[in-house]
């Protein structure tokens, strides 16, 4: 019988096919960015392309709402 340690041993869990949750990091980040968002004058929006809709579509994400959206 082998000796299985916490390397070796599968984990139970794990499955390939499940989406990669995002990290704490990342959505912590994403919270941030969209508060800054929110608080940028229309000018500092228009230097960075994006209207003013679109910043308060974009801020009302969910903070793990990571992807993209089309």
């Amino acid at each position: 019988m082998a000796i299985l340690n916490a390397r070796t041993r599968p984990l139970p869990w794990f499955r390939p096919s499940l989406p990669v949750l995002p990290s704490l990091r990342a959505i912590m980040r994403a919270a941030i960015t969209r508060r800054y968002l929110m608080e940028m004058d229309d000018r500092m929006l228009k230097d960075i392309g994006i209207s003013r809709v679109d910043a308060l579509r974009e801020a009302e994400r969910l903070p793990w709402d990571l992807g993209r959206r089309g």
